[in-house]
């Protein structure tokens, strides 16, 4: 069965923040650590992988990306906290 993640990026903590959708999490999280993503992304510096969800309908990931999008800096922030505190790069968790 196909994976799809909601993921979030950010340059630093409590910094600029990306959010995306892709079917492959660790290739497109090795896009923007090497800066080989849109421009947005590139310009901002946002290679830390700080938050994800997985769901194995597109549709779902697609309109939770909608959604985070249009939530309030502050409840984005909340949401990374709840399972990452620190803001810690968990490129590490989905290599290993």
């Amino acid at each position: 069965m196909k994976q799809y993640y909601v993921y979030i990026m950010a340059s630093k903590k409590d910094r600029v923040i990306y959010i995306g959708v892709t079917g492959n999490l660790i290739q497109r999280v090795y896009q923007h650590r090497e800066g080989l993503v849109d421009v947005f992304s590139k310009q901002y510096k946002t290679k830390r992988l700080v938050y994800f969800e997985l769901s194995t309908d597109i549709k779902s990931c697609i309109g939770r990306e909608k959604q985070l999008k249009g939530w309030k800096r502050q409840w984005k922030k909340e949401l990374i906290e709840s399972v990452n505190p620190q803001w810690d790069d968990l490129w590490s968790n989905i290599v290993s």
